[in-house]
């Protein structure tokens, strides 16, 4: 079942067992009671159960990027910047090195993990790890947050998916920057293997050659892509768990 199509309630709990006197029969008593989850606890409790579906967990995928990835897909779903009909979301987490695949795409609509791959960073946000982040022209790094995709295209990299950055000060000059999804040979097992990590790349979410277009036509028009570094200073507006809670429930409406 999507994650989307329930919420989960907390069952009543039994009381203590209480003892009679040794000469008299065991009377046996319980005590109900009832337990009132919390919007937030309801909201933690799907996406766990989510999370448990997809199979994330043996993917690598640690629940605290899905658990941010998850409220800020659920936030540009709530605020009209994702189409309605795109339910796939991806998810990078740069505190894993290049030589370790990092980029998963989630299918939230069959609960399934359809790619997880290797992906590139920016030439100067580091070597093996990217730790420097910018949203600068020209800083040739990466930048971190929230991103709609766009259209494909063919360009020097060939087949190509444009990005928009949506938070301010972190990647929304991602357009200007040229900052794209393609692919590239030095992103792959035998780069590793010759170099001890990926090749880098001016910026952009570079993908491997055997797997950039499937995963493009995948996510083009309008899904949700999220970079995650953790402590790297990076907030968001869209990483607001009330408005996250607001989409659960609309779409428990538009289903009941």
């Amino acid at each position: 079942m999507p994650f989307v199509a329930s919420l989960f309630l907390a069952t009543p709990l039994a009381g203590p067992l209480m003892k009679s006197s040794a000469h008299a029969p065991a009377k046996i008593t319980t005590t109900k009671a009832a337990v009132v989850a919390t919007p937030l606890a309801r909201f933690d409790a799907t996406l766990h159960e989510t999370y448990s579906r997809l199979g994330a967990a043996q993917q690598g995928l640690r629940f605290e990027v899905f658990q941010k990835a998850m409220t800020g897909y659920l936030n540009l779903r709530e605020t009209g910047h994702l189409t309605a009909s795109q339910q796939h979301l991806t998810v990078v987490d740069f505190d894993l090195p290049s030589t370790e695949k990092r980029l998963w795409v989630l299918d939230l609509n069959s609960d399934k993990i359809l790619f997880h791959t290797l992906v590139a960073h920016g030439h100067n946000s580091g070597e093996n790890g990217a730790d420097q982040f910018s949203n600068t022209d020209q800083s040739n790094m990466s930048s971190l947050g929230f991103y709609v995709t766009g259209q494909e295209y063919e360009g020097k990299h060939g087949h190509s998916l444009r990005l928009q950055g949506l938070d301010e000060g972190f990647n929304t000059n991602a357009f200007t920057r040229s900052i794209v999804m393609h692919g590239a040979d030095y992103v792959s097992e035998d780069f590793i293997k010759q170099n001890g990590r990926l090749g880098r790349s001016l910026g952009c979410p570079a993908l491997p050659l055997d797997q950039y277009s499937q995963i493009i036509d995948q996510v083009k028009g309008g899904s949700c892509l999220f970079l995650n570094k953790s402590n790297a200073g990076y907030t968001s507006k869209y990483l607001n768990q009330n408005v996250a809670l607001a989409a659960l429930a609309s779409k428990r409406a538009a289903n009941s």
